[in-house]
């Protein structure tokens, strides 16, 4: 069967010959519309949850190198079950797993809003639910994101994950605005019960996709060595590799944002909650913007990658240097932009380079890429900002950017990789 959804007459949605499409063009998709209003919600939700999380355990215990290690934690599962996720998720209807995933995500934040709201929360509690939070995002990224492509199909999967990365992003600034608000007027258990609650939303919206307008793809059957026959396909292509290692340096040191911007917030800026949730959603606000823009007019491709990467880590440096919270919520605006260009430009060039029986596997890489490089980066930039300031946490994040769009500028040109 091919990769084109059914519900679309042959070049209805296509890019011209330019490569442009139009902005919303896999919202026309009644699947994809269903879907993504689902996660809207619940995506806004968990940005409630990180930003209460996060005040929460710097109040608890005081210290950034504390904070860095809870977001470690939550991504630890990433980094050690990610590839075999990936393996998961081209075995078995993704679907179903993903309704399965969200279930139990759902549950998870119901008991920490339990918890916080009968006044019994510590933080090693807030650790346990933050690695098996962290166990369901490393099942559920890859399924995700491979099941987008499912729905939307070929021609349409650019479009699709950037507006993916704008729905996640607009969630980012309404999220961690309320949050602050919230924080302010009640606390942090309000937001995780809202979140709980949110769950439904994406739960509900899968239940309720037409399975006919589905393209299917056959689950790989259970093998032995899949995991290192993923890891090999990927070797021998640089179209895959060289975006995945671009992100592993990215995702190490500049995504630790839960840990440099409550530092910034608080002990650079002296600003509360409120400030922590105005310099968050700046970045959403920004992204949303950027991800529009690269939903209609933005390219796939190494010298994408390689041009947002430079981008990105010059808005951080701004940020970093800012003088005070308004110009840092000026120069957020830009990050959020960048960064939304950067990820969706790495994740359509992995799934347009993917076969199909290969694509759970290799968006595995990419969250753990991502998301998995966390607890590496997490603790080391938490233990920068402890002995120095959260400026020089940021400047680390805005170098490595740098420096990865520079590797992988060398790396391509050395492979024979096309830099178009």
């Amino acid at each position: 069967m091919g990769d084109e959804p059914r519900d679309r007459e042959p070049g209805d949605h296509r890019p011209d010959e330019s490569g442009r499409t139009s902005m919303f063009a896999s919202l026309r998709i009644p699947n994809y519309r269903l879907f993504y209003a689902g996660m809207a919600v619940s995506m806004t939700g968990s940005w409630m949850q990180a930003t209460a999380q996060a005040w929460l355990v710097l109040t608890l215990s005081g210290s950034a190198s504390v904070l860095g290690l809870i977001v470690a934690l939550q991504a630890l599962p990433v980094l050690l079950i990610g590839p075999y996720a990936g393996v998961i998720a081209d075995r078995v209807d993704r679907r179903r797993l993903l309704i399965v995933l969200q279930s139990m995500m759902g549950l998870l934040a119901a008991a920490l809003a339990v918890i916080t709201l009968t006044g019994v929360v510590e933080v090693w509690h807030v650790g346990v639910l933050a690695v098996m939070l962290g166990l369901g995002h490393a099942f559920e990224q890859p399924a995700r994101q491979a099941f987008i492509h499912q729905i939307v199909g070929k021609d349409l999967i650019r479009n699709a994950v950037t507006l993916n990365s704008v729905m996640v992003n607009a969630a980012r600034a309404v999220g961690p605005a309320v949050a602050g608000v919230v924080l302010g007027l009640v606390g942090s258990g309000l937001c995780f019960a809202v979140n709980a609650v949110s769950f439904v939303a994406v739960v509900a919206s899968l239940l309720a996709l037409d399975s006919s307008q589905i393209t299917a793809e056959t689950p790989i059957p259970r093998a032995k060595g899949q995991l290192r026959e993923g890891l090999r396909y990927v070797r021998g292509s640089p179209a895959l590799w060289i975006p995945l290692a671009t992100m592993a340096l990215v995702g190490t040191l500049t995504y630790n944002f839960p840990v440099t911007l409550p530092a910034a917030a608080d002990f650079v800026f002296d600003g509360g909650p409120e400030a922590l949730g105005f310099m968050t959603s700046a970045m959403g606000v920004g992204a949303v913007v950027g991800g529009l823009v690269v939903a209609a007019r933005g390219n796939t491709g190494l010298r994408p990658l390689t041009l947002a990467a430079f981008g990105f880590g010059i808005a951080v440096g701004a940020t970093a240097l800012a003088p005070n919270l308004p110009t840092a919520i000026c120069a957020l605006f830009g990050v959020g932009w960048l960064s939304v260009t950067f990820m969706s430009t790495g994740n359509a060039t992995l799934q347009l380079n993917s076969e199909p029986r290969m694509r759970g596997r290799v968006m595995a890489l990419w969250s753990v890429a991502f998301m998995g490089s966390t607890p590496i980066g997490g603790p080391i930039v938490g233990a920068i900002i402890e002995t120095s300031t959260a400026r020089v946490g940021l400047a680390v994040g805005a170098v490595a950017c740098l420096l990865a769009g520079a590797l992988a500028y060398v790396a391509a040109r050395r492979s024979g990789a096309a830099l178009p």
